[in-house]
């Protein structure tokens, strides 16, 4: 009567025939590295295409779908198409060093402006001090020199005649002037002075304090004179230095004419290199003169200019960065130090540029995650994107924590920013950030399953194929491609679909091409795929063998035969690690008289999460709905799963514990060789459930284990036969009659499979058949109403 039920072996997997997976022509209009995802793609063309502020993109997918693969294919030959960005470099500000200021340069220029302002040092270098030792300079400075001197010589000669009058000696040592007393034409020393009257010595006295007097009164404007001389000096080191510049920068104004930044940056340069050239550059102006390595290190951290971005001559378009760690420093740019004498010090030349700096003008692509977890990061960049620049600052100094001596002038910023993260982060910014929906109005969303087609296949098996080529592995024959789409379609559990998690798939071949190398193989062919996933699932098996040796050997008690009342085989699925595997777990369930309702263990004790708590309490609606709508529902029950001591989450349960109180209700025994999976509703329609193929095997390895009787069997939604991706060795089994699968709709299937009798359907007066198992169910549920009736009103009457 149920064998309708049963699952045919062409059912239990996917059918592909070997010719239509041979063709590697190319789909037109596909990207590389992609398979389907036709919607993710236009959403990015359309993101890329608009210009209008705001239409940055997050592009939404797990990891493993081609994300990333997908964006930089596009943007590579897109941007390619576009123009290529501006350079920009940082120069000193003159006025205030704590300021750098940024010139602005055509793309590809920058380098070629760094090397005319190295030359421009070595023209300098060149020049200087040369241009202060030409006999045009030593006549000029001479002649200046001369007339200070022929001021100062009148001046002193007058004092000298009017001392001679006076018989006093006028000596002159550098800029020392004495006199001394002069008899018979000759001076007088100390000793020979104080023999004299006493009365000439007064004389020599009274006239020495008068010609000190005329001497103060014509050297009164000795200050100016020397200030003219020092004045005269330095116009004419600066009309030297001034022409000896001229040549110099003229060649470079003229090319950089068109080019304003650069214009006014040469004019600073001329302006402040004549300080320079005085301070160190003069002839004999110091004494521990530098050396010439140490006069370019000098010239250098002044004037050379610190090229932050610029395209290189042989690079198009647009550039297209990826910022795998995306930090503060690295996305904004940071501010070195050099330790002086164990002082920190930076200048100019020590700002470094962040991945902002690399992108402007094109597209910058983010990890969404990693921008969320460093400090400072994504407030940093809603910042940059509002404001249209990037600013390089300490992120610190909010805190209070002021690490940075230098405010660069800002960059105009003009970028397209990619973010590339997981469902849950994009919806949680949705939620949490206001912000964000108004900078990233373009969402690219990546299916995680690809409807199985021709045209898809075609795109997997050249995916497929292609890596093979690049990595240099073996060939792949047809099983092998075969093999291949059939664990792809497993990974996506649907026969219809593809998974988009290609990564797996490539995973395996290189796992297939060492393990065919070591075998001698020629070819990658369907045994060496076989053999990958067998040492895969080898290598991250261990629990699953240590869970089946439990049940082996009775620590874990599940039974795979006989009948029990009040006990059913669920199935459960166990993701640990990189592992996921099914397994079998007892469902038990009792019923009494009372009015607690249908008590959940594991909620009870925290254990049930609550969608396993809303399964369990959608069996008291449909107890109410098909047994009790001519009396009241009093019963109470409780349900639990045994010997586990976890947290249990999920409703596809609900169907054996539903099959489970039924068969306590009724004090009809369930079949043990049977194990089940299933969602129900309040109605009793069976409903799909996830992981099926693992939860049908981990029951099947069990039973393997003990021997297959031919009376064991997994019962499934009947929703879930697309879903059907076994191993063979499962399929074998059925195909051999060791081994069945069941497909139902609704309970009452399920308990007749269960119970090996009909469950009985209503009739038009809403009454069951007599002897079926709903038909006991509704007596046992009026039998328990009664019994609490009846205690209601011996309570009364007391």
């Amino acid at each position: 009567m149920l064998d309708h039920l049963k699952l045919p072996v062409s059912a239990l997997k996917l059918t592909i025939d070997l010719p239509n997976i041979s063709s590697t022509k190319p789909i037109a209009g596909q990207l590389p590295g992609i398979i389907g995802q036709q919607r993710a793609q236009a959403a990015l063309a359309f993101g890329i295409d608009m210009q209008a502020p705001g239409y940055n993109i997050f592009v939404m997918g797990d990891p493993g779908t081609g994300r990333l693969s997908m964006v930089s294919h596009y943007l590579s030959g897109y941007a390619e198409q576009q123009e290529p960005p501006l350079s920009y470099a940082y120069v000193d500000n003159f006025e205030n060093p704590r300021e750098p200021v940024v010139v602005q340069l055509p793309s590809g220029e920058g380098q070629a402006f760094y090397k005319d302002i190295e030359k421009l040092i070595d023209n300098v270098l060149a020049t200087f001090p040369a241009a202060f030792e030409s006999p045009s300079y030593q006549q000029k400075k001479t002649a200046i020199e001369r007339r200070f001197n022929q001021r100062y010589n009148s001046a002193i000669d007058q004092v000298d005649n009017k001392a001679r009058d006076m018989r006093v000696a006028l000596y002159r040592d550098s800029d020392a002037i004495t006199f001394l007393p002069i008899r018979n034409d000759k001076a007088l020393d100390e000793e020979q002075f104080t023999l004299l009257p006493q009365a000439e010595r007064d004389d020599f006295h009274k006239h020495t304090e008068e010609l000190e007097e005329f001497l103060g009164d014509v050297l009164l404007e000795l200050p100016q004179w020397r200030r003219t001389l020092v004045e005269e000096m330095r116009q004419l080191d600066n009309d030297t230095i001034k022409l000896a510049l001229e040549p110099l920068f003229a060649e470079l104004n003229e090319k950089y004419q068109n080019i304003d930044d650069v214009i006014t940056y040469l004019a600073e340069v001329e302006k402040n290199l004549g300080n320079t050239i005085s301070d160190s550059l003069m002839p004999n102006r110091h004494q521990d003169s530098r050396e010439s390595a140490g006069k370019r290190v000098l010239l250098n951290e002044q004037y050379l200019p610190n090229i932050l971005v610029d395209c290189k001559h042989d690079t198009q378009g647009a550039p297209v960065i990826y910022e795998p760690h995306p930090i503060y420093q690295n996305l904004f740019g940071r501010i070195e130090y050099v330790n002086d004498q164990g002082t920190l010090v930076t200048n100019y030349r020590r700002i470094c540029p962040g991945s902002l700096h690399r992108a402007n003008g094109g597209y910058l692509i983010l990890d969404a995650e990693k921008i969320l977890t460093y400090p400072f990061v994504w407030e940093g960049l809603k910042r940059a994107l509002q404001s249209g620049r990037i600013e390089i600052e300490s992120p610190y100094s909010e805190l209070g924590i002021n690490t940075i001596t230098l405010k660069p002038e800002v960059i105009p910023l003009n970028v397209k920013v990619i973010l590339v993260g997981a469902r849950d982060i994009y919806y949680l910014l949705e939620e949490l950030d206001s912000e964000f929906n108004e900078m990233f109005r373009v969402l690219a969303d990546f299916d995680d399953h690809i409807k199985r087609s021709s045209d898809s296949i075609a795109q997997f098996v050249q995916l497929m194929t292609q890596q093979v080529r690049d990595s240099g592995a073996r060939e792949l024959t047809a099983p092998a491609l075969l093999r291949l789409i059939e664990y792809s379609c497993r990974l996506a559990e649907n026969q219809s679909h593809l998974s988009a998690h290609v990564n797996s798939c490539l995973e395996i071949i290189a796992e297939a091409n060492l393990l065919g190398s070591q075998r001698g193989a020629s070819h990658i062919d369907k045994a060496e795929i076989e053999l990958a996933l067998t040492a895969r699932e080898q290598r991250n098996g261990r629990i699953a063998e240590a869970v089946l040796e439990e049940m082996l050997d009775g620590t874990i008690l599940i039974d795979t035969d006989g009948l029990a009342i009040g006990k059913v085989n669920g199935l459960t699925v166990m993701d640990i690690g990189g592992s996921s595997f099914g397994a079998p777990a007892r469902i038990t369930a009792t019923v009494h008289p009372g009015s607690r309702g249908i008590v959940d263990i594991e909620r009870e004790v925290e254990l049930g999460q609550p969608i396993h708590s809303k399964g369990v309490m959608i069996l008291t609606g449909y107890l109410g709905h098909c047994y009790a709508q001519q009396f009241p529902l009093a019963i109470s029950a409780s349900i639990a799963m045994e010997q586990s001591y976890g947290h249990i989450d999920g409703d596809s349960a609900s169907l054996a514990e539903l099959c489970c109180l039924i068969s306590a209700l009724t004090r009809v025994p369930i079949q043990q060789g049977f194990a089940l999976t299933g969602s129900i509703n309040q109605y009793g329609e069976v409903q799909a459930i996830g992981g099926v193929n693992e939860k049908i095997e981990g029951f099947f390895n069990l039973c393997a284990a003990r021997g297959l009787t031919g009376k064991q069997a997994v019962i499934i939604p009947a929703s879930n036969k697309r879903n059907l991706m076994l191993k063979q060795d499962v399929i074998d089994a059925v195909a051999q009659g060791l081994f069945a699968i069941y497909s139902v709709a609704n309970v009452d299937e399920a308990l007749a499979l269960l119970m090996n009798q009909p469950a009985g359907a209503v009739d038009a007066n809403g009454q069951y058949p007599e002897g079926s198992i709903n038909f006991k169910a509704v007596a046992r549920l009026k039998e328990i109403s009664d019994i609490s009736g009846d205690e209601d009103k011996e309570v009364e009457g007391a």
